[in-house]
């Protein structure tokens, strides 16, 4: 460790002394991690990293910063008076909007180390979310999605943008954070098998060509796959380029080197697989402002599978994952001609409107704070966030929402399912005929909303109850013949019914036949005693064309629950993914993909999943 980083720590040292994080450890801990990012991670150096220290010394010690100018220079007291600035800025109190704040933190921003530096910063409390209460963890994941992961984007630091794009997510929507990372964990074998496939033919002619390469699987983030799914309204399995395979070559530092070697693979690759000219990217010939070089192409391999491939050098690689910084260090921070490219053009970016749309669409995602959605006549609404277009009808009226059929979102039909945003106009569109269903209580998040969904099928459920048991009274009448309350228990007994409501319900909706019951009652007066046979199963297990393993076919209309059952742990219904797991006494737990044990069962019982469909 150099002097200059020494002495600058020993600064914070004893100005942070007796301050503790959240989790119980000194505080000193925050910076010397952020130092751990700015240094090892980007690749900044020792005047970036000695004012991490100084900046968390002095932000409650402005008298510091003589002495900082003084001891350190001028640059480390610039940046150290940037960050200073930046931390000093609260949204909440300033009332500043989203884009304003981030037209602020590039402003105080005179040297681009400030900038990185502060994305470090943040990185670093994303990643330790869970020391702060939960309003504040709230506030800074907000925080980190509206103002800090554009910037991080626009920096071309692809890789933190991408972490702290997940680690939102996970604290934003866990559920959805978890199915979707236990469906790639889920998808590992297959995505090595197509990477072996993939690259075999093109082995010996890479070699032939005196090719030097390394291959990496990159897989997309969660979060950017959720973003992908909610886009373009399609489930996880209709996101095609899910992971990439990435040809990183061994080049000299010299452009027309380079950009040879990029084509040549190229050329290999399209010789060998069919590709997809409308998705070529040439960023070789022309670089992104951020300094970002690859080419990318879309290929189709024999099973007609698509794969996404990405060709760049080592030079390109190591730029493409820590941004134009991952240089300076070594590249000198003030003359470097492209870094003056950079900046220049990182700032217009930030002032063109551009920036603003990139801006919308990051908030488009799931926050955790109210909505405010519109009626046609006007009137505001709040929601809570998540809220669909049936909580919007049973805020405006419980009569609307029993008979909601779906609504107009700006004029354009939806589904009640689907989730408001703020700023929305909301229409609501009935059907006097319309009745709600269970599945109903899946599509709302407002308690007014469920209570009367529950209260309706409440209702429901004891009218047709009382049908049932009218039915069964007219037909005893009509056969001459009484069913006991020793029959009712047998009955309910062969039926599974837990409740003699539910037994009369049965009855009213055609589930059991009066006939049946007639057949059996008379058996059992004759008998005096039957061994009651359990109903058939409906389950089967059968191979689908096409698939070598078994799958489980579960007929959701029917439900037994003998040879298998639903994990209490996640409560699988109908339409979920799902997937089976066969315990120790031999039965089969139903589990969802998104189930918070599903992770482990997939890691350590990877031979007792067993692969599980609803039937159609």
């Amino acid at each position: 460790m150099e002097r200059k980083i020494e002495q600058a720590r020993a600064i914070a040292e004893k100005y942070l002394q007796g301050q503790t994080r959240g989790n119980g450890h000194a505080f000193i801990e925050h910076p010397d991690n952020v130092v751990g990012i700015v240094k090892d991670e980007i690749g900044l150096g020792e005047d970036s990293v000695a004012a991490v220290y100084l900046h968390e010394a002095s932000r409650q010690h402005p008298e510091l910063m003589d002495a900082i100018r003084s001891e350190f220079g001028e640059d480390i007291h610039n940046i150290v008076l940037g960050l200073n600035k930046i931390s000093q800025i609260n949204p909440k109190d300033t009332r500043l909007e989203a884009e304003n704040y981030k037209r602020l933190i590039v402003s105080y921003s005179k040297d681009p180390r400030v900038m990185i530096i502060k994305i470090a910063d943040r990185l670093e409390i994303m990643r330790s979310l869970d020391f702060f209460p939960k309003a504040s963890r709230e506030k800074k994941s907000l925080e980190s999605l509206l103002l800090y992961i554009p910037i991080a984007h626009q920096l071309g630091l692809y890789n933190i943008k991408s972490e702290m794009e997940d680690i939102y997510f996970k604290y934003a929507d866990p559920e959805s954070y978890r199915a979707i990372t236990n469906k790639l964990k889920a998808g590992e074998k297959e995505r090595e098998k197509l990477t072996e496939e993939f690259i075999e033919p093109l082995k010996k002619k890479l070699a032939e060509e005196g090719i030097s390469y390394k291959l990496k699987v990159r897989t997309k983030a969660a979060y950017s796959i959720w973003k992908k799914m909610q886009v373009q309204k399609v489930p996880f399995e209709g996101v095609y380029d899910i992971f990439a395979l990435r040809f990183i070559i061994d080049s000299p530092d010299d452009g027309e080197t380079e950009k040879a070697l990029c084509w040549k693979v190229f050329s290999l690759v399209t010789e060998e697989y069919e590709s997809d000219t409308n998705r070529l990217r040439d960023w070789i010939s022309h670089p992104k402002p951020n300094g970002y070089e690859s080419l990318h192409i879309t290929v189709k391999n024999k099973d007609g599978a698509y794969l996404e491939v990405q060709i760049r050098t080592r030079r390109m690689d190591e730029i493409a994952e820590s941004g134009l910084a991952s240089h300076w260090s070594y590249k000198g921070i003030q003359k470097e001609a492209t870094l003056d490219v950079w900046l220049t053009s990182v700032r217009e970016q930030l002032e063109k409107k551009s920036s603003v749309e990139e801006l919308k669409e990051a908030t488009e995602s799931k926050v955790t704070t109210d909505i405010f959605v519109y009626t046609p006549s006007g009137e505001l609404r709040k929601l809570p966030q998540g809220a669909s277009i049936l909580d919007f009808a049973f805020d405006i009226h419980s009569n609307l929402g029993l008979k909601c059929t779906g609504g107009l979102i700006n004029g354009k039909a939806m589904p009640i399912r689907e989730k408001l945003h703020t700023g929305d106009y909301v229409e609501i569109l009935k059907n006097k005929n319309q009745k709600p269903s269970a599945d109903w209580l899946n599509y709302v998040v407002t308690s007014k909303a469920r209570s009367k969904i529950k209260l309706f099928l409440k209702e429901e459920e004891y009218q047709r109850a009382n049908e049932g048991k009218e039915l069964l009274a007219s037909k005893c009448r009509k056969w001459k013949f009484d069913v006991s309350d020793e029959d009712l228990a047998a009955l309910m007994k062969m039926y599974r019914q837990k409740t003699l409501n539910s037994f009369y319900e049965a009855i009213g909706d055609g589930r059991i036949d009066v006939l049946d019951i007639k057949k059996f009652v008379e058996f059992r007066h004759e008998a005096h005693h039957v061994d009651i046979q359990e109903p058939a199963e409906n389950i089967e297990v059968a191979k689908k064309s096409g698939e070598s393993e078994n799958v489980l076919i579960i007929d959701a209309k029917h439900v037994k629950g003998i040879d298998y059952k639903f994990a209490s742990c996640c409560r699988p219904v109908y339409g979920d993914d799902i997937f089976g797991f066969v315990t120790r006494f031999g039965c089969i737990t139903i589990h969802k993909i998104s189930c918070p044990n599903a992770a482990r069962l997939l890691d350590q019982y990877p031979y007792r999943i067993l692969k599980v469909k609803w039937q159609k």
